[in-house]
């Protein structure tokens, strides 16, 4: 299968958004992918509570969820949005994973799990939990035949969801994110390989990158790691751009062969 990772620098209204990932998902299409992933946030960024707040729609009424339908069924593509913000039937906010079939529907949803809720020593702070709802269910879905595992940004910390995925059937897992640049530079290649080893599963991880009109700064570096661990594609950069990588869907079940740690967990008691 043919993939491809949009990274991207996402404004903050969805007008703008809308206009800077198309020609993004677009060249994505023409270059041969069959599953398109986008990062987390891509339909906004704003940081400013009270700025995001009244922009927000439901799932079905988001103008940039809507034109990634749209433009899933003009060239027959899957798009995993990497997280939208939107609101929750309850009013409340969520950040919502979503699967988009070739013919322009919505095959699966995922709510982060993992609200970012941190003091860094670097003096930046962040609380999700402020303005997002946490799902509370953890989620795959098939790609032309092929299981993948749901999960965004922080859940990368989470190595129990992972596995958790995994044993479900996912054979790759989607980690689209939108990583401090701190942080980024400190831990996001070694956990990404890190959750490709644990769980012999592809991790296709697309990426916010640069600094952004709201302030904040992403860390970028897109990147594809296969079952053992390599970093098969990445772009060494905060720039917006495609990635593309071929996955061999042979490659988890060797690695889980050769490697069963899956299998070989055995229940605990204590400490």
């Amino acid at each position: 299968m043919k993939v491809a990772l949009i990274q991207t620098r996402t404004p903050a209204s969805h007008a703008a958004a809308l206009a800077h990932v198309l020609p993004l998902v677009r060249e994505a299409a023409a270059g041969g992918a069959r599953l398109i992933c986008t990062p987390e946030g891509t339909n906004i960024l704003q940081k400013d509570r009270d700025r995001l707040l009244p922009q927000l729609t439901r799932l079905e009424e988001d103008p940039v969820v809507t034109g990634l339908r749209e433009v899933a069924r003009e060239l027959g593509v899957w798009i995993d949005v990497g997280s939208a913000l939107v609101l929750r039937e309850d009013g409340k906010a969520a950040n919502r994973q979503v699967l988009v079939r070739p013919d322009g529907g919505v095959a699966a949803t995922y709510d982060k799990l993992h609200m970012f809720d941190v003091d860094l020593p670097t003096g930046e702070t962040a609380r999700e939990s402020a303005t997002y709802e946490p799902g509370d269910r953890a989620v795959t879905a098939e790609v032309d035949g092929v299981r993948l595992g749901l999960t965004i940004c922080y859940d990368l910390r989470f190595p129990a969801l992972h596995r958790a995925l995994a044993l479900a059937g996912a054979e790759v897992m989607t980690i689209p994110a939108a990583f401090t640049r701190p942080t980024g530079e400190a831990h996001w290649r070694v956990l990404m390989r890190a959750r490709a080893i644990e769980t012999g599963s592809y991790v296709l991880a697309a990426a916010q990158g640069g600094f952004h009109e709201d302030g904040r700064g992403t860390y970028g570096h897109s990147l594809v790691v296969e079952p053992w661990g390599e970093v098969v594609a990445e772009l060494d950069h905060d720039e917006p751009g495609v990635l593309f990588a071929d996955l061999d869907l042979a490659a988890p079940q060797k690695a889980r062969r050769a490697i069963p740690a899956l299998a070989n967990a055995r229940a605990f008691t204590g400490p």
